[in-house]
């Protein structure tokens, strides 16, 4: 295996020192792993990607990454919690929806009825004795390879959103 110096500033010496702490002795795999990514992250920006990062799960959930660009989004709210459904493009070209819920309200008590009527229906039912159930937050991410496994995932008006979007480049270079 060929050998390889690396000039190091004495000022980024300290940088080099933690990051062989943290890759557990192996500089060699660290820097590569870091080019590797840095070569990624890079190619995709000048080709219009953007790095996307979400959460999924529930609650905060955990962050999933990955480079896109945003198609579309769509929103939806209703008397116990609102939707938003995201459509990106990945660079190999796949459909990546990312959905999230806020947290869920629901009223169960004797008056349950009434309270998804509207506001006016609450009116001169202000009784501290009121019962609720709640659901968590969450988010999910779902990849789909075409246009037609896409419709499955989102709402309709979303799809022909996205239908309309789908054929336009990620980047448009002009001759002004």
């Amino acid at each position: 295996m060929p050998n390889k110096t690396i000039y190091v500033a004495d000022d980024d010496l300290p940088l080099y020192q933690r990051a062989q702490e943290l890759a557990g002795g192996t500089l060699s795999a660290t820097i590569t792993a870091a080019l590797r990514r840095f070569v990624e992250v890079e190619e995709g920006r000048r080709q219009g990607y953007d790095e996307i990062v979400v959460r999924v799960g529930p609650g905060l959930g955990r962050k999933q990454r990955f480079s896109g660009v945003l198609l579309a989004q769509w929103e939806q709210s209703t008397n116990e919690r609102t939707e938003t459904f995201r459509v990106y493009r990945s660079r190999s070209e796949k459909f990546v929806v990312h959905v999230e819920r806020s947290e869920a309200y629901t009223n169960v008590g004797p008056n349950a009825e009434k309270w998804n009527t509207g506001w006016r229906a609450w009116v001169g039912d202000w009784s501290a004795n009121q019962t609720f159930t709640r659901t968590p937050a969450e988010s999910s991410l779902r990849v789909a390879d075409s246009l037609e496994e896409l419709r499955g995932m989102v709402p309709g008006e979303l799809y022909d959103l996205v239908a309309d979007l789908v054929d336009q480049p990620t980047i448009e270079d002009l001759d002004i």
